[in-house]
């Protein structure tokens, strides 16, 4: 197996009720084929047109991927004529839709309730069989087989089920292992190379602020599998210092990418109910908060959790999603506030005793060259999804602000040109603080005190970067001051307002960069 290109697996999220699950079987890829026509309205409401063909297609396209169906079956199916135990019957890079819910269905199956840990059984079988059918009875192959696990909703957390669970501890007591290639009690190889997901409740699934209950028996519905305590159940977290979200050990969280949602008004399921009760900062079902691991590099767009305008189906997704497995670069982005200055006033009054209060807003997004209609990453203010942090945050406690990660592929860079490029926006609102816990109106007006465009060129020899309003948009004029710690390239970009600017702030992006293979 030739690295990065392993198979990859697809496992879709939560469906609900029996007819949602019905409806779920009945499609061959279970949602991975669906693409859109569209992207959001224009400033008149007219629709835009932009034809994302689906993931699927466009892992065929760009890297020469197959899917795993032939004739009306996978292509290890006995009924296959090439089906031969001990053969090589798929290529390497070929993607497999792990139908976790067909034996639950009436259509297809039994029509039961499955649990979460029998799902994660279910896929230790299948990357087993997919094992087989790329690698036959070669053992070279079969001791460098890995998969890459792209994951939807609840499709993330029977991942790291199987990652956190079944593959560390066995199978549960009661459930059948025949097969599986499992030690109970000792840890077996998980064969997962990286783990991406799509709008995953990482840390459960809150309503009005609330965690979804635990309802046990009268569960009819599995929502149980969202509550906290139930997830640290089936995710065998025991310690109370370990956080629901986190990968405990499993796998390195540097390998799963956690890819997030801020757009909950077009999200329609559930007749319209939970974008209302789950509201900004939130894909419609996930809080941002909520849908990353910790630890693991992470970003946002502004896209639903399902649907038309959904994370699954988006040219920012697959970008995110391509990168992630196959590319060259990872580029991590963190915001270092030095100082903040305050309006005269309000400075006054600090200076003078005051209970001083103040809301950033931080506007953040990445883009790369070449890419008119996606962003890789992208928080905003008007899209009620901007980086929110306290006066005391920055100043008392000074925590720095994680933006996002991202990767550069040298595949895409043009021909005559050997930079690998990409663009950070960077926006600061107005604050409207409050002194005494009453707000300050006077000196206040609102907008942006701060708005940049940074380019920056990577290569081999050096980092160079600009600023749009100084050297041009897309100019790259200053060389970086590079530090290497551990083969990380690490620079400093200052940015900040004017020095005498009020309200104001000075501080620098620090740009960590790595090879990624």
């Amino acid at each position: 197996m030739q690295a990065p290109f392993y198979p990859i697996i697809y496992v879709r999220g939560f469906a609900a009720t029996m007819s949602e699950i019905d409806q779920t079987t009945a499609d061959p890829y279970m949602g991975f084929n669906i693409g859109s026509s569209v992207l959001r309205q224009n400033h008149t409401g007219e629709a835009i047109p932009f034809y994302f063909e689906s993931p699927l297609i466009r892992l065929m396209k760009d890297h020469g991927y197959v899917d795993a169906f032939k004739d009306g079956g996978y292509l290890d199916d006995p009924l296959q004529d090439d089906a031969k135990a001990g053969s090589i019957i798929a290529p390497t890079k070929s993607v497999w839709v792990f139908r976790y819910y067909e034996r639950a269905s009436e259509l297809l199956g039994n029509g039961q309730r499955v649990s979460m840990e029998e799902f994660a059984l279910d896929l230790r079988r299948f990357i087993l069989r997919v094992r087989d059918a790329t690698c036959g009875d070669d053992p070279d192959l079969k001791a460098n087989f890995k998969v890459h696990l792209v994951a939807h909703s609840m499709g993330g957390l029977v991942s790291r089920c199987y990652l956190q669970n079944i593959c560390r501890h066995g199978a549960p007591k009661g459930l059948d292992d025949t097969g599986l290639e499992l030690e109970n009690g000792h840890p077996s190889p998980h064969y997962v190379d990286k783990l991406f997901t799509y709008g995953s409740p990482h840390n459960g699934i809150d309503f009005l602020g609330v965690n979804v209950p635990d309802l046990g028996p009268l569960d009819r519905f599995q929502v149980s599998n969202f509550h906290r305590d139930r997830m640290r159940e089936y995710l065998k977290i025991s310690k109370k210092s370990v956080g629901v979200n986190e990968l405990d050990g499993s796998l390195d969280p540097a390998r799963c990418f956690c890819f997030i949602g801020s757009n909950y008004k077009d999200y329609e399921a559930f007749f319209g109910l939970s974008k209302r009760v789950t509201g900004p900062a939130s894909d419609g079902l996930v809080m941002i908060a909520n849908a990353y691991t910790k630890g693991s590099p992470r970003a946002v767009a502004h896209r639903s959790h399902s649907g038309h305008f959904g994370l699954v189906n988006s040219e920012s997704g697959y970008q995110n999603l391509r990168r992630f497995l196959f590319g060259s670069l990872r580029i991590k982005a963190v915001l270092y506030v030095d100082r903040v200055d305050l309006p005269p006033g309000v400075q006054e009054k600090y200076d003078n005793g005051a209970e001083v209060r103040g809301s950033y807003y931080f506007d953040t997004s990445m883009s790369v060259r070449a890419g008119p209609n996606y962003v890789m990453n992208e928080r905003r203010y008007s899209r009620e999804s901007a980086i929110f942090r306290s006066f005391d945050t920055l100043i008392t406690q000074k925590k720095p602000t994680y933006l996002f990660t991202g990767y550069l592929t040298r595949s895409a860079r043009l021909a005559s040109d050997q930079a690998l490029m990409f663009q950070i926006t960077l926006g600061v609102r107005v604050p409207l603080f409050e002194i005494n816990k009453a707000f300050w109106f006077d000196e206040h007006f609102e907008g942006f005190m701060y708005e940049e465009q940074i380019t920056l060129a990577i290569r081999s020899e050096s980092i160079r970067y600009g600023f749009s309003q100084k050297h041009g948009i897309g100019n790259a004029v200053h060389l970086a001051d590079e530090r290497n710690e551990n083969g990380h390239r690490t620079i400093n970009v200052p940015v900040g307002t004017a020095v005498n600017a009020r309200p104001g702030f000075r501080g620098y992006l620090e740009i960590i960069v790595d090879d990624w293979r």
